[in-house]
């Protein structure tokens, strides 16, 4: 019995922003999976879950990304929200997000994976 292996020609979309690029990152590590389910549509990104796991690592280890970016990165990530400025307790965080997605998003569009 042969199987057959069809595949599915699916152009690969860029991404708005480090944020999208982030979230997208980190919800496809959860399952492990290359593709968001949207709508019973899948969308094919320009990179891979590798490449971003190399690429954040290459920040860090250059010193471009920190220990406390990192971890804001991850908690707030987790919780699929950025923290939010005006919210005192956020406040702190709120800084060191928008340097780490500066920074993520530099670097990111220099490889062509953000419009």
């Amino acid at each position: 019995m042969t199987v057959q292996n069809t595949q599915y020609a699916l152009s690969a979309e860029k991404f708005q922003n480090a944020e999208q690029l982030w979230f997208w990152f980190l919800y496809s590590k959860s399952v492990q999976n290359g593709f968001i389910r949207n709508h019973n549509r899948c969308t094919k990104r320009v990179c891979e879950l590798l490449d971003v796991e190399t690429l954040i690592t290459k920040l860090y280890l250059s010193g471009k990304l920190t220990d406390e970016q990192l971890g804001v990165m991850k908690k707030f990530g987790d919780r699929r929200r950025a923290p939010h400025q005006y919210i005192w307790s956020e406040n702190k965080a709120a800084d060191l997000w928008r340097k780490a997605m500066q920074t993520l998003e530099t670097a990111a569009m220099q490889r062509g994976w953000i419009e």
